[in-house]
C-alpha cells in the first residue's frame, strides 16, 4: 500500500469515526433528556395534589427543552476551550464551576419564563428565592452529571485512540525490524552461494550452468519472499534443496542429506529463509569443519497443534566457537516478532555428538498475505534427494 492510499484510508477512517460519534451523541442526548421528561411527567401525575397536573406540563416541557438546548450549545465551547483533552484532575474543578454556571442560566431562564412570561402563580407556601435556590441546586447536580458523562466518554474515546496509535506504531516498528532482519539475511546468503559456485566454473562448465540456474532460483526466491511474512513450507524446502545442491559442489560426498517431512506439513506457513538459515548453519559448522563430513537431517512433524521442525548435524555446540550466532539469533528474533511467545527456537546437543536446531511454530499462524513465489521445481544436485512426496517425504 503506497503513501497516497494510506493517507486516503486514514482520512476515510477519521470521517467515519466522526460521523459515528455524532450519531451516538444525538442518540444519547435525545434518550437522556426525553427520559428525564418522562420521569418528571410521571412524578407530576403521581404526586401533584393541589392543582390540575396538566397545568405543570408546559413548564416541564419548556424546562427540559432549555436544558437540552443549553447542553448542546455549551458542547461547542467545551471543544473550543480544549477541555476534552484535559485529565480528570484538571477537569474536576472546571466541571463543578461549569455546572454551577449552566444551572444558574437554566434556573434563571426557566424561572423567568414560567413565572414571568407565562405568569404562572407562585406556590403560596414557598418563598420565590427558596424555589430559585432549589432549582439551582437540582440543576447543578443534573448539569454536573451531564458533564461527567460527556467527559467520561471523551476520555474513554481518547484512550482508545491512543491504544490504536500505539498498535499502529508497534506494527510499523515490527515491520521495520523484520525488513532490517531480512536485509541481513540476503547478502550473507548470496555470498555463500557465490563461493560455492566459483570453484566449479573451470572444472565442470555443464554443472556450473546448472548451478547458475539453481543460484538464480535462490536469488529470485530471496527477493520475492522478502515481501512476505510467511511462505509455504514446501517452497522453503525447494529453496533448501537448491542450496544443498550448490553446497555439494564444494563438499561432494561429504555432505549427505536425509529428509523426513510429514506430508501435512508441506502447506503450513513458516517465515521465509527460516529453514534455509538453519540448514546453512548446519553445513557451515557441522559439515565443513569435519574431514569425513556427515549427514544433515531435516525433520518436520505436526504435533499437538504445532509444527515441530528440526535440523540436525554432527558436531558439538562447543566446537562452534567461531560462530557469531547472527543467523540463529536473527531467526529467533523474527520468530519473536511474528508469533511472540508461541514460537520457540532451541539449539541443543541431542544425542551427544549431534547438534539439533528445533523450531516450534503454532499451527494457527499469520496467513500468507500474498501468493508464494512461483517457480519450477529445481533439479537436485548429485547426492541430494529431491523433496518428492513419495520417497523423501515419508512420515
Amino acid at each position: 500500500m503506497d503513501s497516497t492510499s494510506t493517507v486516503a484510508s486514514l482520512v476515510t477512517d477519521a470521517g467515519s469515526r466522526r460521523r459515528a460519534k455524532e450519531r451516538l451523541y444525538v442518540v444519547c442526548q435525545a434518550a437522556g433528556w426525553l427520559g428525564l421528561l418522562m420521569l418528571q411527567l410521571l412524578f407530576v401525575r403521581l404526586f401533584a395534589t393541589e392543582r390540575d397536573p396538566s397545568d405543570s406540563i408546559p413548564s416541564i416541557v419548556q424546562t427540559i427543552a432549555e436544558g437540552w438546548l443549553i447542553t448542546h450549545l455549551v458542547r461547542r465551547w467545551l471543544a473550543r476551550w480544549g477541555w476534552k483533552d484535559l485529565g480528570w484532575r484538571r477537569l474536576a474543578p472546571r466541571i463543578l464551576g461549569m455546572a454551577v454556571v449552566l444551572s444558574a442560566i437554566w434556573a434563571a431562564v426557566s424561572f423567568g419564563i414560567c413565572y414571568g412570561l407565562l405568569r404562572n402563580p407562585l406556590p403560596a407556601k414557598y418563598h420565590p428565592l427558596a424555589i430559585l435556590a432549589l432549582n439551582l441546586m437540582n440543576g447543578t447536580i443534573l448539569m454536573a452529571g451531564w458533564l461527567c458523562i460527556y467527559f467520561f466518554y471523551h476520555l474513554f474515546d481518547r484512550y482508545n485512540r491512543l491504544q490504536i496509535e500505539q498498535l499502529r506504531l508497534t506494527a510499523a516498528v515490527k515491520e521495520a525490524e523484520l525488513r532490517a532482519l531480512k536485509s541481513q539475511i540476503n547478502p550473507h546468503f548470496i555470498f555463500n552461494s557465490l563461493n560455492s559456485l566459483r570453484g566449479l566454473i573451470d572444472e565442470d562448465p555443464d554443472r556450473a550452468r546448472q548451478a547458475v540456474t539453481q543460484l538464480a532460483n535462490l536469488l529470485r526466491y530471496s527477493l520475492q519472499s522478502g515481501q512476505l511474512e510467511t511462505v509455504p513450507f514446501e517452497e522453503e524446502l525447494h529453496t533448501v534443496n537448491d542450496y544443498l545442491a550448490l553446497e555439494q559442489v564444494r563438499h561432494e560426498e561429504r555432505l549427505r542429506v536425509r529428509l523426513d517431512v510429514a506430508p501435512g506439513a508441506l502447506a503450513l506457513p513458516i517465515p521465509p529463509m527460516l529453514l534455509q538459515t538453519l540448514v546453512e548453519n548446519a553445513v557451515k559448522y557441522g559439515i565443513a569443519p569435519r574431514r569425513e563430513g556427515g549427514e544433515i537431517a531435516i525433520i518436520a512433524r505436526c504435533e499437538h497443534d504445532q509444527l515441530r521442525l528440526q535440523v540436525t548435524n554432527p558436531g558439538t555446540l562447543a566446537a562452534g566457537g567461531g560462530s557469531t550466532g547472527v543467523g540463529v539469533r536473527n531467526a529467533a528474533d523474527r520468530l519473536g516478532l511474528l508469533f511472540g511467545a508461541q514460537a520457540t527456537l532451541d539449539l541443543r546437543e541431542d544425542p551427544p555428538g549431534h547438534v539439533v536446531a528445533e523450531v516450534i511454530l503454532p499451527l494457527e499462524t499469520t496467513p500468507i498475505r500474498e501468493s508464494s513465489p512461483a517457480r519450477n521445481p529445481p533439479a537436485a544436485g548429485p547426492g541430494v534427494r529431491p523433496p518428492d512426496r513419495k520417497a523423501a517425504l515419508s512420515a
